[in-house]
């Protein structure tokens, strides 16, 4: 999945807070790939980084994988096809959601 273009429908964009967690703000866009259904049952979860606006829906690419090692689920990690970011960088802005879990940068 690594390197492939998707496009990302956003229901949680930078600025907003998680419908049920209201303690969680989304300093990034947040979404889900359409089509594809993830082990929870749900369609593919997916962080947008490299993009500093809300948006609705965004075309990008895979860039990396976020693996729970105590969640069903992974989450994919989108940004601007010529975007280039180390695994801290991508910890650090997905860590306001992924300091409840155990997990893994994939790239």
């Amino acid at each position: 999945m690594i390197g492939k273009i998707v496009k990302v429908l956003v229901d949680r964009p930078l600025g907003s807070y998680h419908p049920k967690h209201k303690n969680i703000f989304y300093p990034i866009n947040y979404g889900y790939v359409e089509g594809i259904i993830a082990p929870d049952g749900e369609e593919q979860d997916a962080y947008i980084i490299g993009v500093d606006v809300p948006v609705k829906e965004f075309t990008g690419k895979v860039i990396a994988i976020i693996h729970r090692y105590d969640d069903i689920e992974e989450k994919w990690v989108v940004a601007p096809e010529n975007a280039s970011l180390t695994k801290n960088e991508i910890i650090e802005q997905v860590n306001f959601q992924e300091k409840y879990f155990k997990f893994e940068v994939r790239m």
